[in-house]
C-alpha cells in the first residue's frame, strides 16, 4: 500500500522515527514527511532530522524547546485542540492548544531559531460529521490573521485525519468532508498549502478477518460465541470506542434460522468481547468460521500475544 501511494505521488505523515525508516526504505524523501506526533522523545526528533525530516508538530513550550535543540532551524506547526465529540475514536484531551497558545508557540518559535510554518488539528478518528471541520478551520483563520500582526505568515494548514470508512452503517462521503474543508479554507485570510491525512478511509474496507469458533455457550446473558480472535489480537478499537465502533460480521453457514449472539475472544480477560447482539445463523458450533469486515485499519497493528494467543496471520490477495 505504501509503495502504491508513493508511486502515485502521495506524501506521508509519521508518528515515530521507525515509520520514517520504513518510508525511507521505500524511497520516500525525508523532506516529504510531516512528523505530526506533537510530543516526542528527543531522540525521535533527532533521528528524524538526520533522515531529512524538517517539519515537526508541537503543542507545548517544552516540545518547542526540544525541537530547537535537536532539529535546529526546522519548521514547526502548532496543533490546535478541537473540542470535537462527533468521532467514534476521539483524541481530544491528550493533544492540542487553544488559539492563544498556538499563537504564542509560533511567535516564540522565531526566537528559538525555528520557522513558524503552519497549523494542524485532528477532529478524531472515524468522524461522522463533515461539519466537525468548521469550528477548527475558524480557529485556524483566527490564528493566521493574528499572526500577521507579528509579521508571520504561515505556509501550511494540515487538516489531520478522521475521514470515515464504512463499518455497520453508512457514513458521509469523502466528498462531503472535502466540501466542508473547502468552505473553511476559502475563508482563510491568505492562501496556504493544505494537507490532509486520510488513513482509515483508504484501507479499512480492504481487510477481512476470518476467525474460528472455539466454543458455544448459553448463559443468563444470552448466547455466546467464543472465537480465536479477540480484542487483544486484533479488535482493540472496540474497547477504544466504548463499543460504538461496530464491525460487520457474518458467518459461513448463512442459515435461514437466526439467533442473536454475543461474540468474545479467547483470553481470560472479562473485557475481551468485541460484539453483542449480532444476528447470525442459529446453528453455529465449534469449528465454524466467522468473518469480520472493514478490518484493514487499526487491527493487526494493535495485536499482541496477551495470554499467549497468536497474532492473526496476514494474507494479501
Amino acid at each position: 500500500m505504501l509503495r502504491v501511494l508513493h508511486a502515485a505521488g502521495a506524501r506521508f505523515e509519521v508518528a515515530s522515527v521507525d515509520e520514517v525508516g520504513i518510508l525511507r526504505s521505500l524511497g520516500v524523501r525525508g523532506q516529504d514527511l510531516l512528523f505530526s506526533n506533537p510530543v516526542r522523545a528527543r531522540e525521535q526528533t533527532r533521528g528524524a532530522a538526520r533522515a531529512g525530516v524538517y517539519r515537526f508538530s508541537v503543542d507545548s513550550q517544552d516540545e518547542l524547546e526540544r525541537v530547537a535543540e535537536e532539529a535546529p532551524g526546522s519548521c514547526v506547526y502548532a496543533r490546535l485542540s478541537t473540542g470535537d465529540r462527533t468521532s467514534l475514536v476521539p483524541s481530544e484531551g491528550k493533544f492540542g492548544v487553544d488559539v492563544p497558545g498556538a499563537i504564542e508557540l509560533l511567535v516564540r518559535a522565531r526566537t528559538l531559531g525555528l520557522v513558524p510554518y503552519g497549523i494542524t488539528f485532528h477532529i478524531g478518528s472515524q468522524s461522522l460529521t463533515p461539519a466537525a471541520l468548521t469550528g477548527p478551520l475558524e480557529d485556524v483563520h483566527t490564528v493566521l490573521a493574528r499572526l500577521v500582526s507579528h509579521g508571520i505568515k504561515l505556509q501550511m494548514v494540515d487538516l489531520g485525519g478522521g475521514f470515515p470508512a464504512v463499518y455497520d452503517r453508512p457514513v458521509p462521503s469523502l466528498a462531503a468532508f472535502g466540501r466542508a474543508a473547502a468552505a473553511g479554507i476559502a475563508q482563510l485570510p491568505y492562501p496556504v498549502e493544505v494537507f490532509a491525512e486520510p488513513g482509515r478511509c483508504l484501507v479499512a474496507e480492504a481487510g477481512t478477518f476470518r476467525c474460528r469458533i472455539i466454543g458455544v455457550a448459553r448463559r443468563p446473558s444470552g448466547w455466546w460465541l467464543h472465537t480465536d480472535l479477540g480484542v487483544f489480537n486484533g479488535m482493540m478499537e472496540v474497547l477504544e470506542s466504548g463499543g460504538d465502533l461496530r464491525y460487520p460480521i457474518w458467518d459461513a453457514r448463512g442459515s435461514a434460522g437466526r439467533r442473536s449472539w454475543h461474540i468474545t475472544g479467547p483470553t481470560c480477560d472479562g473485557q475481551d468481547t468485541y460484539a453483542r447482539n449480532v444476528p447470525l445463523s442459529a446453528d453455529l458450533r465449534e469449528g465454524d468460521e466467522l468473518f469480520i469486515g472493514s478490518a484493514g485499519a487499526y487491527t493487526t497493528v494493535y495485536a499482541s500475544r496477551f495470554n499467549g494467543f497468536a497474532k492473526p496471520h496476514v494474507v494479501l490477495t
